[in-house]
């Protein structure tokens, strides 16, 4: 490797497209690893979630209807930041390859919540109005401003050229990683998960527990670029880049917990805004934690169903064949996060 290219640096300007040598091969491995993950939305099949449907309650009904409502642009919102930003200033082939395989996982999701809302809304003015849930629907209208907040911080930047920009960027990043991914979609799961743990919507679940895994892929990868970024260059991720991060988590939180009032009401069986407060502020410490940041909350996660994310073969919960996710994959598949 020459000179010139050991100088160079993650989030340098340019457009490196030599591969050998390669600079980050964890990235390649990354990619690699996605390819080998790969599922369709034909291969879930809702049809036994329409008969659970009309056995739920009003409340249910409502939580369900502002659920998928989410859904249907929530995934939309970070394909787009992830062409619009991360592929753009994060300077390696390897990385870039990686990206590519997770736009088109954001694709899958996209279909797989366009064909939940064609199944389980099946009036036409119904599926309109959860398309246009981000101007229509006050707590799904916070979450989306929230992503757009830092959308919009590097937006106008076409080169990372100083550590002020860098740092943007790293804001960003940790954004769509930490609170949207990993916050907003599992606050997300945990819904669809308690329907399951009640015997009700596995179509749904089958279909989540998919996502589940590749947004779970997604954020490792974005913590490795954290990682690398901060230890090429170790001045910014500062203290004020930390308070930064953790006021971030807490607005997460907060919007989140805005969104599950409006699903849970005065509570349901099970679930209720107390509770998802408690797993949110888990879910939230997990982030920081793996940032290297203190935790802010000290909660514990309150919901005994999201303990089966932690098993090592899908097939033990869901009681499908691994094949039907997995394509050449041999050996156990194993989910790093901790709930």
């Amino acid at each position: 490797m020459s000179d010139e290219n050991q100088s160079k640096n993650l989030l340098d300007p340019g457009f490196e497209l030599t591969l050998r040598p390669m600079r980050y091969p964890d990235f390649y491995e990354h990619y690699r690893n996605a390819i080998k993950n790969t599922w369709t939305v034909e291969e879930v099949d809702l049809h036994s979630d329409v008969a659970d449907l009309a056995k739920l309650t009003p409340g249910e009904q409502h939580l369900i209807g502002r659920l998928v409502a989410f859904f249907a642009t929530g995934d939309s919102i970070v394909a787009n930041n992830l062409v619009l930003t991360l592929y753009k200033h994060i300077n390696s082939p390897e990385a870039r390859l990686y990206l590519s395989r997770q736009l088109f996982e954001e694709a899958v999701h996209v279909q797989f919540y366009l064909t939940l809302l064609d199944t389980y809304l099946p009036d036409h003015d119904d599926r309109v109005a959860a398309f246009a849930a981000v101007e229509n629907i006050p707590s799904i209208r916070e979450k989306a401003q929230f992503c757009f907040k830092w959308i919009d911080s590097v937006d106008k930047i076409d080169r990372l050229r100083t550590k002020e920009e860098r740092r943007r960027f790293l804001l960003n990043l940790i954004c769509f990683a930490a609170c949207i991914e990993g916050l907003f979609f599992y606050g997300a799961f945990a819904y669809v998960y308690w329907f399951r743990s009640r015997g009700l919507l596995h179509g749904l679940a089958t279909g989540t527990n998919w996502v589940f895994r590749d947004e779970s892929m997604h954020m490792d990868f974005a913590f490795q670029v954290v990682d690398t970024v901060r230890e090429e260059e170790p001045d910014l991720f500062d203290e004020d880049m930390a308070k930064q991060v953790t006021a971030m988590l807490e607005e997460a939180v907060e919007a989140e917990l805005q969104f599950a009032r409006d699903l849970c009401g005065d509570g349901l069986p099970g679930m209720n805004t107390e509770s998802m407060r408690e797993y949110l502020q888990c879910v939230a410490d997990q982030r920081l934690a793996r940032l290297g940041l203190p935790v802010r909350y000290g909660s514990q996660n309150p919901f005994s169903f999201m303990e089966l994310q932690n098993v090592q073969e899908l097939t033990n919960f869901f009681e499908r064949r691994a094949s039907a996710y997995q394509v050449a994959v041999e050996g156990s598949v194993s989910f790093d996060d901790d709930f």
